[in-house]
């Protein structure tokens, strides 16, 4: 597909890694500090190091070249370089260990590349978006991107700086949490469940919503990126007038139609879920990005309101069909999963079919939308962390709670 339609392909972008100018340095980066989790401390000082000095020796050299600054190259060398040693000199649990987060990390890194050529996919499959209809739904909920992108405008750049270095930074501060989670690996204690397994669930299933219901995002649609071809230049500080041709409209080849659901607010909101169990400042940290890329998503003007809905009941959806694989399909999951299921695909039924309904009422079809939302997180806190949760104790469970003790 990346040759068919003349785009980066990801065996090309991570051959860029390795001797070009990365595309992901920080996504990079982070698989590499992922998979130092999982071997000795002396071979991770020894690992940082090399790849600090590796990327050090790019930076100068593109600098000379009058390249652009990134980096990227030392982590995904050295990565590859513990890759092939666990292989060939580690045995037994030290060596299975090593390659577990080496995998892992690599899997982060070539999911993002995956991840980047689905973006110019749904640009060349889906010459028509359905912004109008997404737009007129988002008055139900108030016309959130139009409240806060105007709020952040009122902030100043110092507000738009912070949610902006969180939104695309998103990847640190999930290294963060999944360090956390698989700190105890080297002594055997693995987690069942952790942060990087939803994290790539995630990205492997949402960007099947974007061929579904491609949507640019009100900056582009009504704002002033979208290139001429917009309806109107009026995000954020008007909204659009009514009436305004409620049909899918043509936008270029070459901008994602990444907007539904929000991703950013899955994975958001899956690392907050996981820094639930962490100490008081990893909680108040998943806390704070969750909120920070919610106003983001929204203040920029890369989603609508409908938007975020979606992302989160595909998060808690995905959160309940992956968590406490010994608990097996019981009652409680599967309730979790099916609300969860036709709560995502109501949200996308109504802004395509009701979408002028919702804009007449919006407050009974707020309710409509919100509601559901509300209520399966409330079950998803009722089945995984509310005080009946204990799951019924399965063999693998009892072995799991032996290590953890």
């Amino acid at each position: 597909m990346s040759a068919h339609i003349h785009a980066l392909g990801p065996l090309t972008s991570l051959l860029r890694d390795y001797v070009g100018s990365p595309k992901s340095a920080t996504t990079s980066w982070a698989g590499f500090l992922l998979a130092l989790v999982g071997i000795t401390t002396r071979a991770r000082v020894t690992a940082l190091a090399a790849a600090l000095g590796i990327d050090l020796i790019f930076v100068v050299i593109r600098a000379l070249e009058g390249r652009p600054f990134t980096v990227g190259n030392g982590p995904t060398i050295v990565l590859t370089a513990l890759a092939v040693l666990a292989v060939v000199r580690w045995t037994g649990a030290k060596r299975e260990t090593a390659l577990r987060t080496i995998a892992l990390g690599a899997l982060l890194i070539l999911a993002t590349k995956v991840g980047e050529i689905w973006l110019d996919i749904t640009a060349w499959a889906c010459p028509l978006v359905l912004d109008p209809y997404t737009q007129l739904a988002d008055q139900a909920l108030g016309n959130p991107s139009w409240v806060v992108g105007h709020a952040l405008d009122v902030a100043g750049p110092a507000a738009l700086g912070l949610v902006r270095w969180v939104y695309f930074e998103l990847p640190v501060a999930a290294i963060v949490v999944a360090v956390w989670q698989l700190r105890g690996v080297t002594a055997g204690r693995w987690p069942q469940h952790h942060l990087v397994r939803t994290f790539l669930v995630i990205g492997l299933i949402g960007p099947l919503g974007y061929v579904l219901f491609p949507v640019v995002g009100p900056v582009l649609a009504f704002g002033p990126e979208g290139h001429g071809m917009a309806l109107a230049d009026v995000w954020p500080n008007t909204l659009p007038a009514l009436p305004f041709p409620v049909d899918s409209m043509p936008f270029d080849g070459i901008t994602p139609r990444n907007c539904m659901p929000s991703l950013h607010t899955a994975w958001a909101l899956a690392l907050f879920i996981h820094s639930r169990r962490g100490p008081l400042w990893l909680r108040w940290g998943g806390a704070f990005w969750l909120v920070c890329t919610l106003i983001a998503t929204l203040g920029l003007g890369a989603h609508y309101g409908v938007d975020l809905v979606a992302g989160a009941a595909l998060c808690l959806t995905i959160e309940s069909v992956l968590r406490a694989p010994g608990r097996g399909w019981d009652r409680g999951r599967i309730q979790v999963v099916i609300m969860g299921i036709a709560t995502f695909t109501w949200v996308l039924l109504c802004t395509r079919y009701l979408a002028e309904s919702m804009a007449a009422h919006p407050i009974p079809f707020g309710i409509a939308i919100l509601g559901p939302l509300a209520a399966l997180a409330a079950l998803f806190y009722a089945t995984w962390f509310g005080p009946d949760r204990a799951a019924p104790r399965t063999p693998e469970s009892l072995v799991h709670e032996r290590v953890e003790a």
